[in-house]
């Protein structure tokens, strides 16, 4: 079981203000199990603290290019909040299309009558 607290994943993160500041997840970890002294934290770890903390309201990005970092300022957030939903709609489209139903369908949209 997972020792990485959401605390212990923000110290991390300051050292990683800003897309320039970004980290792969194999380096965090490493820089995460370095300050607590001991193996606390798998990438499987981190990704869901990560979740954690975004539900929580933190700006927590992360991007295949860029990994992970604290957003700088709006235009850093807006970026992967883009990227989120762009994942996202890929997800259920494939859905969507394995079902042979539309996305809106597939979400439960009301239809207006014709």
């Amino acid at each position: 079981m997972s020792k990485l607290t959401t605390d212990l994943l923000l110290v991390a993160m300051r050292d990683h203000i800003g897309i320039r500041g970004g980290v792969t997840a194999t380096k965090l970890v490493d820089e995460i199990n370095q300050l607590a002294g001991e193996r606390v934290c798998r990438e499987r770890d981190l990704r869901s603290v990560v979740e954690k903390l975004r539900e929580e309201g933190h700006h927590v990005c992360a991007h295949p290019k860029t990994g992970y970092f604290i957003a700088a300022n709006a235009d850093e957030l807006q970026l992967t909040c883009e990227f989120l939903t762009s994942r996202a709609m890929r997800s259920l489209k494939q859905v969507s299309a394995m079902k042979r139903v539309s996305v809106p369908d597939l979400m439960g949209q009301m239809h207006f009558p014709t």
